[in-house]
């Protein structure tokens, strides 16, 4: 497997932004499906140990997406995206709200902005994500949860899905 896939997390404080710069070894069409079909999508969405797991999707403007982070004594923490733009395989634009099985949203947490392009580089596909937050304050606490570690881990669970696939 290429270890050597650029993955650059950066923080930009001032416009409460993380931005996410991460290279797979794939076709666009395969890393857009990773990121647009559910039943890949829970095959990596979430860091060992936790499985996602997927209620309702529909990857349309105006969709929503239900979902579980599931973890191994079978606790689950839920989320919603809603997604507000689409531009097939260039670019999607979704809210990411921490919510219940029902997808009311929790009050503790104001929701995630995420904007994901995609492109080709050679034989390498490019996802940059530039994930928005309306306060500095609520960027941290979402970082301090570890969500760079797990993102990061996410990621490498989808290299070993496309090296699987050649």
């Amino acid at each position: 497997m290429k270890s050597n896939l650029l993955m650059n997390f950066t923080v930009d404080k001032e416009n409460k932004t993380v931005n996410i710069k991460r290279e797979f070894d794939a076709s666009l069409s395969n890393v857009w499906s990773a990121w647009t079909e559910p039943e890949i999508l829970d095959q990596w969405w979430a860091p060992a140990p936790y499985k996602s797991k997927t209620t309702n999707m529909e990857f349309k403007e105006g969709g929503k997406r239900l979902y579980a982070m599931v973890g191994p004594e079978g606790e689950e923490r839920w989320s919603c995206f809603e997604y507000t733009s689409i531009s097939p395989k260039t670019n999607f634009k979704h809210s990411s709200t921490f919510c219940d099985a029902e997808g009311k949203p929790n009050s503790a947490f104001a929701s995630s902005y995420w904007d994901l392009t995609f492109s080709e580089q050679g034989d390498l596909t490019v996802v940059d994500i530039a994930i928005t937050r309306d306060s500095f304050e609520e960027m941290e606490k979402l970082i301090e949860m570890g969500f760079k570690d797990g993102i990061t881990a996410t990621m490498q669970i989808l290299d070993k899905i496309f090296e699987a696939r050649k």
